[in-house]
């Protein structure tokens, strides 16, 4: 599946990027960096895909690497609004916890093509936007070690590492995007399902009763 084919719930993958030109661009490049990786990507191949000129490239972007951090600044902050959206959603620590890895798990597997290049091309940034993404994926550890941390207090969950649980839980969605596949046996809802089902298992989440 192309990251122009990543519709779901959207209008136009990559709306938000104008003019047309532009947005052409950036869909080629996730396309490119995903197949072939960053490094081994030209700005050649990435006009080449969007049916341009690479002189075409220069007038949106100065440099590959800006095309990579608007990517990877997108999808982040798209990552991170689904974790926000479910944790301040009303409701248990454990209905919220379970509601954000469904939430995130099912966006890498439906943008799968997307979210490898935004999960996996980190070290290709440079120093200023690397710290930038950094600084996003920092939000999106502490939505999750809220969850945690307040299941912890109210009784719900009983994990000793805090900080290494959040850590497995968003290494767990986040591997998601580097195996899915659209023809496999599991839909994107199937797989949210397990891995909301797992992560309460690592937490030892309590039901009602009290019971695990």
């Amino acid at each position: 599946m192309s990251a122009a084919e990543e519709t779901t719930g959207e209008d136009m993958p990559w709306g938000e990027v104008t003019p047309e030109a532009a947005r052409r661009l950036l869909v080629a490049a996730v396309d490119a960096f995903a197949e072939r990786g960053y490094h081994a990507t030209t700005t050649r191949d990435i006009a080449g895909r969007a049916g341009m000129s690479p002189a075409a490239l220069y007038i949106h972007f100065k440099t590959k690497e800006e095309l990579l951090h608007r990517i990877s600044k997108i999808g982040h902050e798209r990552a991170l609004y689904v974790l926000d959206t479910e944790a301040d959603r009303d409701g248990t620590a454990a209905e919220r916890l379970a509601g954000a890895v469904r939430s995130f798990v099912r966006w890498h597997a439906e943008r799968h093509t997307t979210a490898r290049v935004v999960q996996y091309e980190l070290d290709a940034l440079g120093e200023e936007h690397r710290t930038e993404i950094v600084a996003l994926r920092r939000r999106s550890d502490a939505v999750v070690r809220r969850i945690i941390n307040e299941g912890v207090r109210d009784g719900e969950f009983d994990v000793p590492d805090v900080p290494g649980t959040t850590l497995a839980v968003l290494s767990l969605c986040i591997d998601v995007a580097r195996w899915f596949n659209a023809q496999g046996s599991r839909t994107p809802d199937e797989v949210g399902e397990l891995y909301a089902d797992l992560v309460l298992r690592m937490v030892g989440a309590r039901t009602a009763s009290g019971q695990k």
